[in-house]
């Protein structure tokens, strides 16, 4: 069986920068090993999957030890990818997904919106593990799928070098750390502890559905730029919407081909 694959950089207008994603057209719906086996091979932070469905894909998402709920720029690069490659005469795709209904609109300048839920996280106490990760003082805590912590500085986010050992039993996917921008509203890095090879996401479009709705309340404003200052560094237009958060970014292609299986 010969699977068509592209390996496109999300949230970039740079090739080899953003955050990278194999993305999988499928025709119908392979063994969860089989595609968990592909992640794992692609060895990139996400490798998504999608089968047409009447008017709807449907999409899941696997880094290379697990399958999760949902993913930003994999969903943008699946989208960059069916606007480019297999249905060209459309401006929105409609996913159904384990995290409900997700849509991407192709906008007149080359970016992608991506429409997701918006997941306000709630304050809790900060984690021991926290002040034994980072060299930061860490200001709040905030839970959700993902942990955030608030710093005081961008200069504190870029220099942060964290101990992701004191991170691997906290009950998250990942460990978020954020502050006010010099040039954005805010910016990001994130981290997951318990991943064999990539302990830092480039671009982490799923945090941004509680970075959003936490800096619009903090800041009073409901459109947002946001960095995420990894090494590949990437950048977001935010916006939210009631109960949605809204995602724009560009993509580039990087790889075209097939895997055989």
């Amino acid at each position: 069986m010969k699977i068509p694959m592209y390996q496109i950089d999300a949230f970039t207008e740079k090739l080899f920068g953003g955050n990278p994603a194999a993305i999988c057209h499928l025709p119908y719906w392979l063994d969860d090993s089989l595609m968990q086996n592909i992640a794992k091979e692609n060895n990139l932070a996400e490798t998504a999957y999608f089968v047409k469905n009447n008017d709807l894909y449907e999409i899941r998402w696997f880094m290379p030890h697990a399958e999760i709920d949902l993913c930003g720029h994999a969903t943008l690069a699946s989208a960059y990818v069916i606007f480019n490659y297999i249905d060209t005469n459309i401006d929105e795709v409609i996913f159904s997904s384990k995290s409900g209904i997700l849509k991407a609109t192709k906008e007149h300048n080359g970016a992608i919106t991506l429409d997701f839920p918006s997941r306000p996280p709630q304050e809790v106490e900060i984690p021991k593990e926290i002040h034994q990760a980072f060299n930061a003082k860490p200001i709040k805590a905030f839970a959700g799928r993902d942990l955030m912590i608030t710093l005081s500085s961008e200069e504190e986010i870029l220099i942060e070098n964290p101990n992701l050992e004191s991170l691997k039993e906290l009950p998250y996917l990942c460990t978020i750390i954020t502050s006010e921008g010099k040039n954005s509203d805010f910016v990001s890095r994130v981290f997951d502890a318990n991943a064999p090879t990539l302990p830092e996401d480039p671009v982490t479009g799923s945090a941004h559905t509680s970075l959003v709705p936490y800096w619009s309340k903090r800041l009073n404003k409901t459109e947002l730029k946001a960095i995420q200052l990894s090494a590949r560094r990437g950048e977001l237009d935010c916006r939210l919407e009631n109960d949605r958060v809204f995602l724009s970014g560009h993509a580039v292609p990087y790889l075209k081909g097939e895997i055989e299986i």
